[in-house]
């Protein structure tokens, strides 16, 4: 038996593409190319239809796709077990996170956690799409919000609060809602959602539809239109703090406000190694 190939075919499989399958393993395109064909000629088997515009699984690929995906499984938890053996953390770290709380929250963190544990190198890929950690080859996601996946082991490091804001300009000139009603008659800076989330004094949760001027799905950009006046912005508090504290920013509608959770996701192995222990560790007595 033979293990050449079976990583590259995996990853082809699980990328879609070639291309993408080689940024995932660290290899050139043409390296993957030789292996597949290499594991199909040693098979006599057909695994992949290609073509310049896209790669799909034949049957007989998928049949074998489902055996190989446990036997590499199986070679991981093997080698996390070492590593949880050697009683340090070492290793490759790969990281998903949302763009802005990664930049701000995360990447400090890891940068620490890099310096403190020099066996360790890292990789942070911020991307605010929900990747499927197990496909795209991560040991740790951090997600933001409401947690339901069963098929993750989860964690809760910390919460986050929604808040409602404006200038002291704007609400000088439109005056302050009080009620969630009198939401409809200010100008709403819209993110990616086209309602805000709130949670009344007895835990009952409301979604009010909202509309304005300007949308923009970057709320470091609404965070700049609030401060300009430009209308009311509802964001968690990583985004509005410092400006809440200067007074740049007022928070509103402090009945209703919205707490939800931040979470560490990782996939449901048997080892999580010490890598991934350490910095949710950190992350946890940081958050």
């Amino acid at each position: 038996m033979s293990w050449e190939g079976v990583t590259e075919f995996v990853a082809v499989v699980e990328t879609h593409s070639f291309t993408a399958a080689a940024n995932r393993l660290g290899v050139s395109v043409a390296h993957i190319s030789r292996q597949v064909s290499t594991l199909e000629q040693r098979l006599a088997t057909r695994l992949l239809y290609r073509t310049t515009r896209k790669v799909s699984v034949t049957e007989a690929g998928q049949l074998y796709y489902r055996h190989c995906r446990p036997l590499l499984d199986g070679l991981r938890e093997a080698e996390q077990a070492l590593s949880q053996a050697q009683d340090r953390p070492t290793g490759h770290l790969r990281i998903t996170a949302p763009v802005y709380y990664g930049e701000q929250v995360i990447a400090p963190l890891l940068h620490r956690y890099l310096q403190a544990q020099p066996s360790v190198s890292a990789e942070l890929n911020l991307d605010n799409r929900k990747v499927d950690l197990v496909a795209d080859g991560y040991d740790l996601g951090i997600r933001l919000g409401p947690m339901d996946e069963s098929s993750l082991m989860v964690r809760q490091l910390g919460s986050r609060t929604h808040h409602v804001c404006a200038s002291p300009g704007y609400l000088a000139q439109f005056g302050e809602p009080h009620t969630l009603a009198e939401l409809k008659h200010h100008q709403c800076l819209v993110g990616t959602l086209n309602a805000w989330r709130f949670k009344d004094a007895e835990g009952r949760t409301h979604e009010i539809g909202v509309t304005g001027r300007m949308r923009c799905n970057s709320g470091a950009a609404l965070v700049d239109a609030a401060l300009r006046g430009l209308g009311l912005v509802q964001l968690p508090d990583y985004y509005v703090r410092a400006h809440l504290s200067s007074g740049r920013l007022r928070s509103l509608l402090g009945a209703y406000t919205l707490t939800d959770g931040i979470w560490a996701n990782t996939p449901r192995n048997h080892f999580v190694p010490l890598k991934v222990q350490g910095f949710i560790a950190l992350l946890a007595e940081s958050l």
